[in-house]
């Protein structure tokens, strides 16, 4: 049986007359015959009684009637779904992240794409820079956010979401300027609490660069892999943190966060979605345009 025999079935036996199920379909009444004449052909049986009166289910017709219903329904869901697959829609996404991307921009997202593609199953793996760049041409991951400018392979999309500058995170009783202001010597004489190298490569080597333009020694004290351990560090004394600006959506005991007044001299931290092209449509383009509405949104580019 062919799909369209079987939806020709179902109207005509909705409908009971030939005439309005053909209306209904919107096809002309020798048509619906004809179709109904050949489901019939091909099972071997006759499946309505006629009249001038109109047409009825024979016991043959009615017990195969739900049956069809069902499998319809079955194909009409399977179609739904092969179409939001191709579109983008649906299957698995997993998205690797560091842990910037939750302070605004990445729940935003999640909210948007949740109302976009409720059957889509989200994967979320915080990950620092490199590994999310070895994970994305391992293909363990989807889609990537994370600190930009990185060296990319040409099978890889990049879409800017957010550009930070940096902040200082301070003990509280270190003292700082009237202006809320404080100096990078400063922080360097505290000690430097650092994200470990792989974190965010641009804000380390840019750290670097300002303090040697400054002629101040580069002091690390603690080196940590995660943002709240870096504030618990600075919150207990141990020293003086540079952060991305976003961080200053984490309030935490003991820290106080303030503007750095060599500012020039120091990057701005470009947060970026990357994802490997395809030749058609795939969840991760869907995600990072999702991305980038949360990102416009949030006037956060």
């Amino acid at each position: 049986m062919e799909i369209q025999h079987v939806r020709h079935f179902i109207a005509a036996a909705d409908v009971g007359n030939m005439t309005r199920a053909a209306e209904m379909l919107g096809i002309a009444q020798p048509a619906l015959s004809q179709s109904l004449r050949r489901m019939e052909e091909k099972l071997g049986v006759k499946l309505f009684d006629r009249s001038r009166r109109g047409i009825t289910l024979n016991p043959a017709g009615a017990a195969i009637l739900e049956e069809l219903r069902e499998a319809m329904l079955h194909i009409d869901q399977a179609r739904e779904r092969a179409q939001q697959v191709a579109q983008g829609l649906a299957g698995t996404l997993t998205v690797g992240f560091t842990v910037s991307a939750v302070y605004q921009v990445l729940p935003r997202a999640l909210e948007l794409f949740r109302q976009e593609a409720p059957d889509v199953r989200l994967v979320l793996r915080e990950m620092p820079n490199l590994q999310q760049v070895q994970a994305l041409d391992r293909g363990d991951i989807d889609l990537g956010i994370l600190y930009s400018p990185l060296t990319l392979s040409a099978r890889l999309r990049q879409q800017l979401l957010a550009s930070y500058p940096v902040v200082a995170a301070v003990p509280e009783r270190m003292r700082v300027g009237d202006d809320g202001r404080v100096s990078l010597r400063d922080v360097a004489r505290a000690g430097l609490v650092t994200f470990e190298q792989t974190q965010i490569p641009l804000l380390r080597s840019g750290v670097l660069h300002a303090l040697s333009k400054l002629n101040e020694e580069y002091r690390v004290v603690q080196e940590v892999g995660h943002t709240l351990t870096m504030l618990a560090c600075v919150g207990h004394g141990v020293g003086a943190a540079l952060l991305p600006g976003c961080t200053r959506q984490v309030q935490f005991p003991g820290v106080r966060y303030c503007e750095i007044r060599e500012q020039n001299l120091l990057p701005v931290l470009q947060l970026s979605a990357v994802w490997r092209a395809r030749s058609r449509p795939s969840l991760a383009d869907h995600f990072a345009r999702t991305l980038h509405s949360a990102s416009l949104a949030l006037g956060l580019v």
